[in-house]
């Protein structure tokens, strides 16, 4: 058909672009929109390119609503703009940022790589969610069909390198895609498995030419919100034990884990209502304010005395674990004495995870939203519960129940610069809404034990595959979940040296994401295990680099910190609103040792 463009003016319908059809990688991005999709991360490829384009060809592109979806999807799927695309700059960065976008929101990620080493770069990031239990696609590609088992470049078939096989050990589902018509029901299976306990990232694998094949006009949009909330089920017969528990007076100590995918709200409420002291896992750090006065600490890897002593007390009868795997790193290390007893109670959504609590008085499962609530009702109507009387939070410092190592240490005007120091300047520096995803390495040790935040669910750590760098790449997910709110990345130099370009992502993207590096010269926990280890003192060492100076040359702002009248010079307000990156190259003390002693014990007994 011929367009008219002014009174005389035609053009040739052999002139226009040509309009492809429907494709099975249109038919996946339709899908994704679908399901409330709002970033995909990546790196382009030969063999992905077919979705790249599709996603290219649905911006600015509306899908039409049902009358049934409700207002929050209907406000996702009809956006203008469609999804987002971040090219990362190598792949675990893209499986990070989709990690931490993930943690942060809630809501499903998608991180997508090319066939063979594509995919095989994923493998870290992908394994980081798996173990932390983080809902994520994985979308990858594969050679054509035709060409499965001829050796074609970058080939990763069954005949090859096997990347479905392999990432099927770190996943939770991962499949291949081998016609068009699979595609539907492969991805709605994929996804409700992402959210099904344990939660966890999923694989599909797609050959290039199955992704460019036209899609079948009548391959319906498969609805499935509805099976990706947690199911709001508890174990009645299990539910009432724990009642009987409860309203005997008994003195309870609340353990609080990672694995919550409902509020956390019920629990600390329940908490105030029976004054019982609270104390958390690394991980589970995340759920609670530091200023709040039943905190008593983190137990574990860098943890609190004030912790321990709780679990330690005799009078504490009954020692409630709430969403925790009751790992190394959560239970100084498979304690026995004062955690892993008699005494425990374990409540959690998660079946697995009393496979590790065998020695429990009782396993409690279900919605752990659910079961506090209950809980809750059950004492208003009893009047049996004896309300926390300090209801304010202190304002001053920490709560006063929480016992800090080396406290001063915290005020330090020395040169160089103790971790602590900084760690306390980090904490009453940044704006209340700021974000802080910590690195692997020392900085777990001294974010765990001295970063002291005002709100809760502000701070991230992955501590289930000890990912060196994660927190490079999730730092830069969590900032784009929210708008402008600074999110502060705390990692080491030997992590930052493995995975510095992507500071590039962060400044292209203009995300507030300030990068702060321990810069000690040296991998700090690899150095310091091996003191406190009696290990050879072998292979930590880093050379002397300008951080400051190589952000600077990638377009970030740098700053070099080696004192403590550099740290109070910086405007951190002006950091937190210049619509881009920066660089803080903190230069610490080297020979400060971080409280890293139950991992070294544990090293130890192995």
């Amino acid at each position: 058909m011929l367009k008219m463009l002014k009174s005389n003016t035609t053009i040739n319908s052999n002139t226009l672009p040509e309009i492809p059809a429907k494709t099975v990688a249109d038919e996946m991005v339709q899908h994704l929109r679908q399901i409330g999709v709002d970033f995909v991360f990546g790196v382009p490829g030969g063999a992905i390119e077919p979705f790249f384009d599709a996603l290219v060809r649905q911006i600015h592109k509306p899908i039409s609503c049902s009358e049934n979806t409700n207002y929050i999807m209907k406000r996702r799927i009809s956006r203008q703009h469609g999804l987002r695309i971040i090219i990362a700059r190598h792949e675990a960065g893209a499986a990070f940022m989709a990690d931490g976008y993930a943690r942060e929101t809630g809501r499903l990620a998608v991180c997508c790589a090319t066939t063979g080493p594509g995919t095989t770069n994923l493998i870290t990031g992908v394994a980081s969610a798996y173990l932390d239990r983080v809902p994520m696609l994985v979308i990858t590609a594969q050679t054509a069909l035709s060409n499965f088992g001829r050796r074609g470049l970058q080939e990763s078939t069954s005949d090859t390198v096997d990347t479905v096989a392999m990432l099927g050990h770190c996943t939770k589902y991962s499949s291949l895609i081998s016609h068009p018509k699979q595609l539907a029901q492969k991805l709605a299976s994929a996804v409700i498995t992402a959210y099904q306990q344990p939660r966890g990232p999923v694989h599909l694998s797609i050959p290039i030419d199955v992704l460019r094949s036209v899609s079948d006009s009548s391959s319906k949009i498969v609805s499935i919100a509805h099976m990706l909330r947690a199911p709001r089920v508890v174990d009645a017969q299990a539910f009432d034990a724990l009642w009987e528990c409860v309203n005997s007076g008994k003195k309870m100590a609340v353990v609080l884990g990672s694995g919550f995918c409902s509020s956390i709200d019920p629990v600390i409420k329940f908490a105030e209502q029976t004054a019982s002291p609270i104390i958390t896992t690394p991980m589970g750090k995340r759920w609670i304010s530091a200023f709040h006065p039943l905190n008593f600490g983190v137990l574990g890897f860098a943890g609190h005395d004030s912790a321990r002593s709780v679990l330690k007390d005799k009078n504490v009868e009954y020692i409630l674990a709430v969403g925790t795997t009751l790992g190394e790193l959560g239970t100084d290390g498979w304690n026995e004495e004062y955690l892993l007893n008699e005494k425990l109670i374990h409540i959690d959504a998660n079946m697995e995870n009393f496979l590790r609590s065998t020695m429990a008085c009782l396993h409690v499962y279900g919605n752990i939203a659910m079961v506090f609530t209950e809980l809750l009702n059950r004492l208003k109507q009893t009047s049996n519960g004896s309300f926390c009387q300090n209801k304010n939070l202190p304002q001053s410092d920490v709560s006063p129940t929480l016992e800090i190592f080396d406290k001063e240490a915290c005020y330090s005007s020395e040169i160089p610069l103790k971790p602590q120091r900084v760690m306390h300047f980090l904490s009453n520096h940044f704006p209340e809404e700021t974000r802080f995803v910590c690195d692997a390495g020392n900085s777990w040790a001294w974010a765990t034990h001295y970063l002291h935040l005002r709100h809760a669910k502000h701070y991230h750590i992955s501590m289930g595959f000890g990912s060196m760098a994660w927190a490079i790449g999730a730092a830069i997910g969590v900032a784009l979940a929210h708008d402008g709110v600074p999110t502060v990345c705390l990692t080491g130099d030997g992590s930052f040296l493995m995975s510095s370009q992507e500071l590039t992502v962060a400044i292209h993207q203009k995300l507030p994401v300030i990068f702060v590096i321990l810069n000690d010269q040296a991998l700090g926990m690899v150095k310091h295990g091996q003191r406190l280890g009696g290990g050879e003192p072998i292979g930590f060492d880093l050379p002397p680099v300008n951080f400051a100076a190589l952000a600077e040359a990638m377009g970030a702002r740098g700053y070099s910190i080696k004192t403590p009248d550099d740290l109070n010079m910086l405007d951190i307000n002006a950091l937190c609103q210049s619509g881009g990156p920066s660089l803080l190259d903190i230069h610490i003390d080297p020979e400060e040792v971080p409280p890293m002693g139950g991992r070294i014990k544990v090293l130890k007994n192995a």
